[in-house]
């Protein structure tokens, strides 16, 4: 249930229009999956995030009068400015977005196209996309060819685009993962790109990366043993999302375990890789 306490002072957030936009859009923000599993032990990623999620969208069902018009009072007047008052409006209007998005319906899918065509700077375009990937948005993977169309030739960018699509949280991520890293603009030797993609798989995206079904395990120390062969310190790397395994819950540990010993079972395994995952499983 969403508590009626949490849910008047996020109104009265909300409303405060005294309150500097970038307080109040921290205020407004929930707390990461990432810190919530910090919080607890066992960490299991699949119930904070439904609970997570539950509140996301149980504020955004009481709030969403108050979001809708706090998000069309913030519409920038003039063109894009980068002072800290604009930057702090933006965050502000892009979190109510965010809540706003997380209904899924007709008037939220609107909304969201709305703000991606309208968009003319990089963070409003940015949050629209990431919150179409991240959704069942009609206008989804329309979006996400346009965005790589115009921004194709920013590698810094492209890299934000394979970020954005490898932490959402949709149930196909995994899937698309490994889809993108045949993308003409992925390369496995590139460090960046691997951060960018898988990177952000294994550690922007707990629900997915630790599936019950230990894919995500798997799929990580198979990159593990790739990388291994043509550059151990990023191999090394990637493999510490596995380290904590202790800290999950019992029907993760196995899995992530046996993914720590499937790289060590191969052959010419590097002592950077070796390290980590010897020293992960011996505690």
């Amino acid at each position: 249930t969403l508590p009626a306490g949490l849910s008047t002072l996020f109104g009265r957030v909300l409303a405060d229009e005294s309150l500097d936009p970038a307080l109040a859009e921290q205020m407004l923000t929930l707390p990461g999956e990432a810190y919530l599993g910090e919080q607890r032990t066992p960490i299991d990623p699949g119930g904070l995030f439904e609970a997570r999620e539950f509140l996301r969208r149980a504020l955004a069902g009481a709030h969403r009068a108050a979001l809708t018009a706090r998000h069309d009072a913030l519409a920038p007047e003039g063109g894009y400015r980068l002072d800290g008052a604009s930057i702090g409006r933006r965050a502000l209007r892009n979190r109510c977005l965010d809540y706003l998005a997380s209904l899924e319906d007709a008037d939220a899918h609107a909304r969201l196209a709305a703000r991606w065509q309208a968009a003319d700077n990089m963070t409003d375009q940015l949050c629209a996309l990431a919150l179409m990937a991240n959704g069942d948005h009609p206008q989804r993977e329309a979006a996400l060819a346009a965005f790589y169309e115009r921004w194709q030739h920013e590698a810094l960018v492209v890299d934000k685009w394979f970020s954005l699509q490898a932490s959402s949280p949709r149930a196909d991520t995994l899937a698309r993962v490994r889809e993108l890293m045949s993308h003409p603009a992925f390369t496995i030797r590139n460090p960046n790109k691997v951060r960018a993609l898988v990177g952000a798989f294994c550690n922007a995206n707990p629900v997915r990366f630790h599936a019950l079904d230990g894919s995500g395990y798997a799929f990580l120390a198979e990159q593990v043993q790739v990388l291994d062969a043509l550059n151990p310190q990023i191999a090394a790397r990637m493999l510490g999302a596995l380290t904590r395994w202790r800290q999950y819950d019992a029907g993760r540990q196995p899995p992530m375990r046996a993914a720590l010993e499937q790289v060590l079972a191969r052959a010419g395994v590097s002592p950077d890789v070796y390290e980590i995952a010897s020293k992960a499983l011996a505690g």
